[in-house]
């Protein structure tokens, strides 16, 4: 369900929401509200992209240099990139040599966009091509979907909000922000404590037919045990596969369409309106390019292993390089030259998600390592956005220069999230999650999968203890040591 800004509550209270899951135009009006009720626009600088940030020793300050020429100094570094900000366009051979138009689903235009009499092809099916296909089928001329991998969908039963729905929210918004906060998934669903496995078949089948009519992501807590015993998370698994085969017409379309190489919720959990229903429509097909492959692009179309596609328009559902990719992006060096990339070479290491060893004064908002995107990302988000600003206020107040991660305490840490990734069924699945994605980047199980509930309640013991497994230095002698 859509959820705002919890900062002001006057703000919670003004804004209305048309739907339950809101679309992107009224997304970008509610940031535009929010930038201009609070005057934001004049300290942010758009069309600019951040190219290098080097830690200056001799001064402990950050130089930020930016694709504009601008030349900036900094005392704290805050990098609030985004996990998924850095969209993967495929190499594909010929991917320059396509004459039509071309769009890929992270970067989709702040505009409406003509698929009216289109040849369209759709590369991909995961989160964000599941909410596409239903609407570009419905104005292309034809529509086909390369699929690769077929990824589980659940309905979002989206639709205007009730208003009793809004009223409850606003008069209870403490109560609702409250259970978020303290919950596994920053969000007000009811988990179940049960196993799956201590019920009769009959019994869970009707849990979980009761979490399908609420939607969402609501079906990966109907049972304690579904991300980490592989038995009860077949039930889940087979049960959305019965599912799919209920909502799509051809048998064979619905089997390529059903989920078998990885548990359900281990790859990021689709949120569909109408999704399988496409695939009954005259004017889709779907092509399995994991039996024939995507070959190359040429000018007016796509050629597989065994086909060729016309194509007038082509959308990339291809991803992101997740997590480190839009930090990576960046030249960042900290202590002693090193860069932040040869400190990740193997894969990510923080404390918290939060700091980087070698890199002072610099925080990552939801980096690797925090729960991120495993959890409702406006509720983590606004936790460390609130804990950086506790901490730079400490630093500031208590006289000291910078402050960073110990390296042990990042080793500890990131050992501790290795070891709770390994303990579910994540790890099973080649999913973004751990950089599966990308070719050559490190197999990494990146986020933590401890809940944000315990992860807050970390944060906030690590505080308490003085900011345990921090290193606090008060002068630059201290800084270049």
């Amino acid at each position: 369900m859509t959820y705002s800004y919890s900062f002001s509550d006057d703000l919670q209270q003004e804004w209305q929401w048309a739907e339950r899951f809101t679309r992107q135009p009224e997304i970008l009006r509610y940031a535009g509200h929010v930038a201009d009720r609070f005057d934001l626009r004049r300290d942010i600088r758009f069309g600019t992209r951040v190219t290098s940030a080097r830690f200056d020793q001799r001064n402990s300050r950050w130089r930020v240099a930016t694709d504009r020429g601008d030349a900036l100094d900094a005392r704290f570094l805050i990098m609030a990139t985004g996990c998924l900000s850095l969209p993967r366009v495929p190499d594909f051979p010929g991917v320059d040599d396509f004459e039509g138009d071309w769009y890929h689903t992270g970067a989709w235009p702040h505009r409406d966009v003509d698929f009216g009499g289109m040849r369209v092809g759709v590369i991909g099916t995961g989160s964000t091509a599941v909410q596409a296909i239903p609407r570009v089928a419905e104005h292309a001329e034809h529509l086909t979907v390369f699929q690769r991998t077929p990824n589980f969908a659940v309905p979002a039963w989206n639709g205007p909000l009730d208003s009793e729905v809004e009223r409850d929210r606003k008069e209870n918004y403490a109560a609702y922000r409250a259970k978020a906060r303290v919950s596994f998934g920053g969000d007000v669903f009811d988990a179940n404590d049960a196993s799956a496995l201590e019920l009769d078949e009959s019994e869970v089948f009707a849990e979980l037919e009761r979490r399908w009519s609420v939607g969402g992501f609501a079906l990966l807590t109907a049972f304690s045990d579904i991300l980490t015993d592989e038995r009860a998370n077949e039930f889940a698994a087979e049960f959305v596969r019965r599912k799919i085969r209920e909502r799509v017409d051809d048998p064979d379309i619905a089997e390529l369409l059903c989920p078998d190489d990885h548990p359900i919720g281990t790859k990021r959990l689709c949120v569909d309106s109408n999704y399988y229903e496409t695939y009954n429509r005259d004017n889709v097909t779907l092509v399995d390019v994991r039996q024939s492959p995507i070959k190359e692009l040429f000018a007016t179309g796509l050629r597989t292993a065994a086909s060729e596609y016309d194509l007038d328009t082509i959308v990339f559902a291809t991803g992101f390089d997740a997590m480190t990719g839009a930090l990576l992006e960046i030249d960042i060096v900290g202590r002693d030259d090193v860069a932040l990339s040869d400190c990740w070479a193997d894969g990510p290491r923080t404390y918290l998600g939060l700091s980087v060893a070698g890199f002072p004064n610099m925080f990552t908002i939801t980096g690797p390592g925090s729960p991120s995107v495993l959890s409702n990302m406006m509720v983590s988000i606004e936790q460390h956005v609130e804990w950086v600003s506790d901490c730079i206020s400490h630093v500031v107040e208590e006289g000291y220069l910078t402050i960073e991660t110990t390296p042990a305490a990042e080793s500890e840490w990131s050992a501790h999230v290795v070891e709770v990734g390994d303990g579910t069924l994540y790890p099973l699945a080649d999913s973004w999650y751990t950089g599966a994605n990308i070719p050559g980047k490190p197999r990494a199980f990146t986020p933590y999968v401890g809940g944000v509930g315990n992860y807050r309640e970390t944060c906030d013991e690590i505080t308490a203890d003085g900011y345990r497994g921090f290193d606090l230095r008060r002068d630059v002698a201290d800084v270049t040591a």
